[in-house]
């Protein structure tokens, strides 16, 4: 086990020697929900229909690893939302869905470094376009929901990739664009908070925590516990 060390109150590092030099790296690969924004979307969503706590609860095991199959667990949340308004994901992105802090700031940051940015989400499109849009970020992966007569369907809609953006897409997705790039997934950063944000971690020559849940911060290379995202450039020069 390698030394951990807190390196200012709520910056945790192992396996990393600072300073790191943010030019260093091409590309950084970000999970959307509970990472660059403050909410799940999935639950927010379902509290629409009154089963928050319900979608909630399988969420909260899932991001802690304790429900292993991310996909299956996804469609058993998704199905909950037969029948809600499309309207209703328009309500949560404006009232409910804010940056997390310091989430444009390390944006900014690292495109202003040259490095490309990812967001690679178990979320959906309706919300990842938009932050995407919002920061800036170069290309997003994440999952649509279907919908008819302005309800959603409680089913998600096969994509080119696939149907279901996990931990197991996540990582490939990440190889992928760093194979189109011509780098090497040693120049990129992962940055996320729950079990299925793992194996893309697993890749990144630097993982990064972001109040995340105890398994992922015991795996990162960085645990940012305290304060905002933009910490990650206490790091990098």
């Amino acid at each position: 086990m390698s030394a951990i060390t807190e390196i200012s109150p709520g910056l945790v590092i192992q396996r990393v020697k600072p300073p790191l030099k943010l030019a260093d790296f091409k590309l950084i690969a970000f999970d959307m929900d509970s990472t660059l924004i403050n909410i799940e979307c999935i639950d927010e969503i379902a509290d629409a229909v009154g089963k928050k706590a319900e979608v909630a609860a399988i969420t909260e095991a899932t991001m802690r690893g304790e429900i292993k199959d991310f996909k299956e667990s996804l469609r058993r949340r998704v199905a909950l939302l037969q029948g809600v308004p499309v309207e209703a994901l328009q309500q949560v992105y404006d009232e409910r869905l804010k940056l997390n802090p310091g989430a444009a700031e390390l944006v900014a940051a690292c495109k202003a470094a040259g490095l490309k940015v990812l967001l690679v989400s178990g979320g959906f499109t309706f919300f990842a376009n938009r932050v995407k849009d919002r920061l800036g970020i170069d290309f997003a992966r994440s999952n649509l929901l279907d919908e008819a007569d302005g309800k959603l369907t409680g089913q998600v809609v096969t994509q080119s990739w696939g149907d279901i953006c996990d931990g197991a897409e996540k990582r490939r997705t990440l190889l992928e664009v760093a194979s189109l790039m011509g780098i090497s997934p040693q120049e990129a950063i992962a940055v996320g908070d729950g079990a299925n944000d793992l194996p893309m971690m697993g890749e990144a020559g630097l993982s990064v925590a972001y109040h995340a849940k105890p398994k992922v911060r015991e795996q990162a290379m960085v645990a940012i516990n305290e304060g905002g995202l933009d910490r990650l450039l206490e790091l990098l020069e």
